[in-house]
């Protein structure tokens, strides 16, 4: 069984818009589109309780399909850990998944759905966690036993959880310090973004709470947080009216409790650009994430026109942004850079969005993925010997500095046209696999609408150069942004008095790479040397001292 780390294939157009043709898609609600209305969207005019609870259903029969996909989403994500045990409801989530029922060991369920290929996992985040059970059609009667035991009479085994619980605690202990600086960056943004709220902490929980969670408490936040009252049943694939029925009923046996799911926490407002800079041993690297509050999530019709903006500077993992083209294809400083108007999980192994994450509280980020060091650039170039500090100074100031320019001059119309006749084909890719399309689905009711993908679609082919360029200066801010950035400790300090002083950071090519560039690459190097950043605060943390 597979829990978090999902890879998806991705698959030529022609084969998605067949794979979409065969489902039987639900009726899309028309989306607002007076001007006047979906202007005035700022924060979210919705209320996501209201997708929770007894009878909510999103359905996508399809007879022709050869498996079935059961996912039970509920309102409840790491913002309801009780203050002290952060990580609870993701050591509850991996408890269902990794523990087996009252009547089979978890061993014994993997030896029986293997030969099927038959899966299930869960996915925890801010919000919600979402159970998802997906097998063969032909084998569905076979599965389902083992779908209610798991949802009705999981086994909370003694000994499966001192496993899961020893494999969070290394995880928020030693593997998010050590595995991918990148995703130790935007953890520590998010950290930093939320602080003082209960959307700070990581899902997994922080190093000292995790230690005071109990067998005890999973079982009660189970019983009191994983409720009939606070979930959304997703089905998709080839099952019948009987089946349905039978799930629906057992459904209704969770838990009779409603849970007191607390409000989002919102993001704080920077005062200038703010900096935390961790440092840590051995470091190859900076990795740099950015992030900023935005008032607006997929609900607003304005996130439409922030979409065109956002593959503009650069989709996630693509090569053909702005922000990759001028980072990486011109200057070669390291592997991709990218822009977000929402959280994306898992991006350090996704290519594609993963539905599943849905939030009420959001934020503009960038992220640059990690630039040299002045250690490493002065062991490799003799010419280097000099420098104080590595990239990280001067790719800020440069995807800032991009992000300024298009909040002045906006894009012009045929960028515009450009960017949104890819994004409007993207977007097909998201929902590939039946399983996608139910997430996204479900999703789209978390945020009020009915089909998020079809009626993105019928607000981009209504867009206008104006609303996007306008949307752009109504809702980013290069003077006001959060910044972490994780580093080595030799860099920490020099890097700290660059920022703080404005210095003049210029790039530090080897006399190689200096030679074959063009002067104009050269001329704007030294605008961006310059780029004045309103830095307010640096401060230096040391990696030991991150999620505490």
């Amino acid at each position: 069984m597979k829990y978090k780390m999902r890879k998806i294939a991705v698959y030529i157009l022609p084969a998605v818009l067949a794979l979409a043709s065969c489902a039987k898609q639900p009726q899309a609600s028309q989306p607002t589109t007076d001007a006047a209305t979906a202007n005035a969207s700022t924060l979210a005019a919705y209320d996501a309780n209201l997708a929770f609870g007894p009878g909510k259903i999103v359905e996508l029969p399809n007879p022709q399909s050869n498996k079935v996909i059961i996912k039970l989403m509920f309102k409840n994500g790491s913002m309801s850990d009780p203050e002290g045990k952060e990580g609870l409801t993701y050591t509850t989530a991996r408890m269902i998944t990794q523990s087996g029922t009252r009547d089979m060991t978890i061993s014994e369920i993997k030896d029986k759905i293997f030969p099927w290929a038959a899966d299930y996992y869960a996915d925890v985040d801010k919000e919600v966690s979402t159970f998802t059970f997906e097998v063969p059609a032909e084998k569905l009667n076979e599965f389902y036993p083992i779908v209610r035991g798991l949802l009705l009479h999981p086994a909370f085994a003694e000994e499966d959880f001192k496993r899961v619980l020893a494999n969070q605690q290394n995880f928020v202990d030693q593997v998010i310090r050590a595995s991918s600086d990148e995703e130790y960056s935007k953890k520590a943004l998010e950290d930093l973004l939320f602080r003082g709220t209960n959307y700070q902490h990581m899902v997994e929980g922080k190093s000292a709470s995790v230690k005071n969670i109990t067998l005890e408490d999973v079982k009660n936040h189970w019983q009191n947080f994983f409720t009939q009252h606070n979930v959304m049943l997703g089905i998709a694939g080839n099952y019948s009216p009987d089946f349905l029925d039978k799930l629906k009923a057992d459904v209704a046996q969770l838990s009779d409790v409603k849970p007191d799911i607390p409000v989002a926490g919102q993001p704080n407002q920077p005062d200038g650009v703010q900096v935390e800079i961790i440092k840590k041993d051995d470091a190859l690297g900076s990795a740099i994430f950015t992030g900023a509050p935005m008032p607006i999530t997929r609900s607003a019709d304005d996130f439409a026109a922030l979409m065109v903006a956002n593959s503009y500077l650069g989709e996630h993992r693509k090569s053909y942004g702005k922000l990759y083209d001028k980072i990486r294809t011109t200057r070669s400083m390291n592997y991709g850079d990218y822009s977000y108007i929402e959280w994306y999980d898992n991006g350090g192994s996704r290519q594609l969005p993963n539905p599943g994450v849905p939030r009420t509280s959001n934020y503009f980020a960038l992220w640059i993925r990690p630039v040299q060091i002045a250690e490493g650039l002065k062991k490799q170039y003799a010419e280097l010997s000099d420098i104080n500090i590595g990239h990280a100074h001067f790719a800020l100031r440069l995807a800032m500095r991009e992000v300024d320019d298009l909040i002045k001059n906006g894009m012009t119309p045929e960028e515009f046209e450009l960017t949104r006749k890819f994004l409007r084909s993207y977007m097909k890719l998201y929902t590939q696999t039946e399983e996608k399309q139910l997430g996204f689905l479900m999703d789209s009711r978390f945020y009020g609408r009915q089909n998020y993908v079809e009626e993105m679609d019928k607000l981009l082919a209504n867009l206008t150069v104006e609303d996007v360029n306008e949307a752009i200066k109504r809702y980013w801010d290069t003077q006001n942004m959060f910044v972490t950035i994780v580093t080595d400790d030799s860099e920490a300090e020099p890097l700290k008095e660059s920022l703080l002083n404005n210095t003049p950071s210029p790039m530090s090519y080897s006399n190689l790479v200096k030679e074959g560039l063009p002067q104009e690459v050269l001329a704007e190097d030294e605008e961006i040397a310059n780029y004045h950043l309103n830095v307010k605060s640096v401060k230096i943390v040391d990696s030991k001292d991150t999620f505490q």
